[in-house]
């Protein structure tokens, strides 16, 4: 349950002044249905209205409180016409404007002959100062309610910045005093104050400089949320390691067959990653560990490997990646290994139907299959497995912890996990979406590769580009044509890519293939077999070839409009050619003129292909939510905190939960009890339960 001391945070936001139905609707779609949710909406801006000018003094666009005598109210004969003000000083005088008001409020507020303080943006027109709709009119008996200081917070269609004020001012005053969850002596050495006070004053901003993201008040609540995300997963992190699992320890007579009929040998990286993945699975408790691997660093021979250690015990094996065209060719690639071994492989995805799909079944519940590969299909109701001994998921930056705990107990008892991304994470998004796995990495490529050469070329340059490809084609080379992103609609990326086939078409005739997101299953199969099997020899394509799709004869990659790509993305793109023992080459054309960001991409794209730096160098380009599209990729949204810019207060929180949990994994001290405020306070309600179950 969470504590009583919380409960005003956690009222709905209509219970606080002035919040109705309609308000409470937009003010939710902003900050989040909860008055504890306005806490986290740190200003972003600041008004000062400490200047106080006469009117002679006043500068055009300044924000100015300015103490005037009321004239004369000019009343417009239209109502689409302004009503004006006038008001003076000693000095000179000024208008203010207002449209639509009520005329009884402004007579009410600005009775002419009396003295007012007025404060807002003066703009001048035609010479002459004049303020539109003053933010404050008051007596000068008042001034003392006149904020001279004023936080600015990001806003929405329909929620102005006064009312959102109000709402923050009467959440932070619901705010309770909480007992410290902090080490006393970190919170000294950081030079920071209680939650309660750091709360009030990250709200109530006395300089531009208060604003900023490293600002004592606001580090103070980042590291909160920080700390509570760690903490939250570290939870999560002991429960699997109290959760019995299989201990799998194969003779190693199938993973032999298969390395004997490699074509090279196991990188240095390879083995390491096998070894603790094999002491994983040698171990009482589950797995939970992710392998990254950079683009073609031999991630599928490791998850091979680990599926015929489970094999090789007389357990199963299950492989499930995130689209049909990854599925199958997965299936396609482990097929000839798995035949080398003897061990049978099966497919299943949506497109599986009729007898077909029931035999798999069948066979499956029997325990008669191996290894299933397949997409989240496996993980439907109806996939019985007899004994599941390790699953393995491919590229699931999309899959969240919760996901991840629902895979773990489809196995029955004990299933082991592996997860497997080829986009490398910086560590700091690491321990933010996979705090609760161990990590393997794959930095070598195999022998044999050859450096990729990549070039850069103005949009402009199309036609050399064209007439290079005429020179490729004659050498008997193969390649990938990718559009540009036009933005988040498959539809205008299939438009921008339909369009490059059929300028591409008119010039190479049938040589040319297609394929995009909103083309059929099957189409997408046929395009991908004709370009595999060399009848087509330039494959144009949107992204859908952007992760794991694997033509060895594939030997250029050209990417249009390489300016709207993150890096990330251009570096997997890339990550399609080289794969074979020809030279390869990537071109990047881009449009003119390239901004500052984007120039920095492209020339990082071109000093290295160690997707390790360049995953650092694109979350300092980007920030973290823009990286992996936090929400659909299992990252969390955090409200306060900016990956990209507190790294070093995240490693900070992961050590510390980490040393909590050692101390005191239950949390039932002093310190823990207070601890458990901080997981209900930032809504890590599942943590506790993990607590509550053990």
């Amino acid at each position: 349950m969470r504590p009583e001391i919380l409960f005003p945070l956690f009222a709905p936001l209509r219970s606080l002044p002035g919040i109705g139905p309609r308000l409470e609707e937009l003010m939710g779609k902003l900050v989040g249905p909860k008055v504890v949710d306005l806490c986290w909406h740190l200003p972003v801006g600041l008004v000062d209205r400490r200047k106080r000018p006469k009117i002679a003094d006043i500068v055009d666009g300044d924000i100015v409180t300015v103490e005037v005598q009321v004239g004369l109210h000019i009343v417009p004969r239209l109502k689409k016409l302004p009503y004006r003000v006038h008001v003076s000083d000693e000095t000179g005088e000024m208008q203010l404007v207002f449209f639509n008001p009520h005329g009884d409020w402004l007579t009410k507020t600005l009775p002419e002959g009396a003295t007012r303080i007025i404060s807002g943006k003066v703009e001048f027109y035609q010479g002459q100062p004049q303020m539109s709709h003053p933010d404050h009119v008051v007596a000068p008996e008042d001034i003392a309610s006149l904020p001279l200081l004023e936080a600015v917070y990001p806003l929405t269609a329909g929620v102005t910045l006064k009312p959102l004020q109000k709402a923050v001012k009467a959440a932070i005053e619901r705010a309770p005093e909480l007992a410290e969850w902090q080490d006393g002596p970190w919170l000294k050495a950081q030079g920071w104050t209680d939650w309660h006070s750091s709360l009030q004053a990250a709200h109530a901003p006395d300089s531009i400089a208060a604003l900023d993201p490293h600002n004592p008040a606001r580090a103070r609540l980042v590291f909160d949320e920080l700390l509570a995300n760690q903490l939250a997963l570290g939870i999560v992190r002991l429960r699997m390691r109290k959760l019995p699992g299989r201990v799998i320890r194969g003779d190693g007579h199938l993973r032999a067959k298969v390395t004997a009929a490699l074509p090279f040998a196991l990188t240095g990286a390879q083995v390491t990653a096998l070894d603790e993945i094999y002491s994983d699975m040698g171990s009482e408790h589950r797995m939970l560990r992710l392998l990254q691997g950079d683009v073609g660093s031999g991630k599928t021979v490791v998850a091979l490997l680990a599926m015929l250690n489970s094999v090789e015990v007389g357990f199963q094996a299950a492989m499930m990646a995130p689209t049909e065209i990854l599925a199958r060719q997965h299936f396609a690639s482990l097929a000839p290994m798995c035949e080398a071994a003897g061990v049978r492989l099966e497919l299943l995805t949506g497109r599986e139907k009729g007898k077909k799909r029931s035999d798999v079944l069948d066979d499956l519940a029997a325990g008669e299959i191996d290894i299933l590969v397949g997409t989240h299909a496996l993980f439907q109701d109806e996939v019985n497995f007899k004994a599941l001994g390790i699953a393995i998921v491919d590229e699931q930056h999309r899959f969240g912890v919760h996901q991840r705990l629902r895979l773990q107990s489809k196995g029955g008892v004990g299933t082991d996990v592996l997860v497997m991304t080829a986009t490398p994470i910086p560590r700091t998004l690491t321990l933010t979406a996979y705090g609760d796995m161990d990590v393997s990495k794959l930095h070598e490529k195999p022998a044999g590769r050859k450096p990729i050469e990549t070039r850069a070329l103005p949009l402009e340059r199309l036609e050399d580009v064209v007439g290079s490809l005429h020179r490729a084609l004659a050498g008997n080379a193969q390649v990938y044509w990718v559009c540009p992103l036009v933005e988040e609609s498959d539809v205008i990326d299939a438009a921008a890519a339909e369009d490059r086939y059929a300028y591409l078409y008119e010039i190479f005739g049938e040589r040319v293939g297609l394929v995009h997101g909103r083309m059929k299953a099957t189409e997408k199969d046929a395009a991908m077999a004709r370009f595999e099997s060399g009848e087509t020899r330039i494959l144009v394509a949107t992204t859908v070839i952007e992760v794991g799709v694997n033509v060895p004869s594939a030997t250029i990659m050209v990417i249009e409009h390489a300016e709207r790509f993150g890096l990330a993305q251009l570096h997997q793109l890339r990550g399609r050619v080289g794969r074979g023992a020809d030279k390869s080459s990537c071109l990047l054309l881009y449009q003119t003129p390239l901004g500052e960001t984007a120039t920095a991409r492209i020339k990082i794209m071109r000093e290295t292909e160690d997707g390790f730096r360049i995953a650092e160098e694109d979350l300092r380009l980007r920030g973290a939510g823009e990286l992996l599209g936090t929400r659909q990729s299992g990252l969390p949204e955090f409200r306060m905190a900016d990956i990209a810019v507190h790294g070093d207060l995240l490693a900070a929180a992961y050590d510390d939960a980490r040393m909590i949990l050692q101390r005191d994994p239950e949390l039932e001290g002093p310190r823990g009890e207070a601890l458990r405020v901080l997981l209900y306070l930032f809504e890590c309600d599942d943590a506790i339960r993990n607590l509550r179950s053990g």
